[in-house]
């Protein structure tokens, strides 16, 4: 069964095959995400040309601006405090606590949905799942 684009998105899949990870280990950790050069189930090359990945910093930012409106907001909501003080802590905080997650999406965002050069091949899945009957 062929898996939807969103969820291979989600579940940090390769582009072209959504079988073989795009990045090592999770998106939280210790260790600093590292992405896959190639995809290592269909051999894709993830960054397609010199710089590629430089268009994922405005998905970033579009992260990055709708995860502070709505933190600003909600921190308005439930506080009705008039110090700049505690929407500078809170939105500091979720700045560096969404981070990870900004830097792994964006680029996701960018190779699943913002790439017309790279197209899904459910060959791959196909032939993954004759192989673990």
């Amino acid at each position: 069964m062929a898996t939807s684009r969103f969820t291979a998105m989600a579940q940090s899949k390769c582009p072209k095959c959504r079988v073989g990870k795009v990045f090592e280990g999770p998106v939280y950790g210790f260790k600093k995400q590292k992405m896959h050069e190639h995809c290592p189930h269909c051999g894709l090359k993830f960054e397609v040309e010199p710089g590629y990945f430089y268009a994922a910093m405005y998905v970033s930012y579009a992260f990055s601006v709708a995860e502070v409106v709505t933190l600003g907001l909600t921190t308005a909501m439930l506080t009705k405090s008039e110090s700049p003080w505690v929407y500078v802590s809170v939105l500091f905080a979720a700045i560096l606590i969404f981070a990870p997650f900004n830097l792994r999406y964006s680029r996701l965002v960018l190779l699943h949905y913002l790439s017309p050069k790279i197209v899904y091949n459910p060959a791959y899945e196909e032939a993954r799942d004759k192989r673990l009957e």
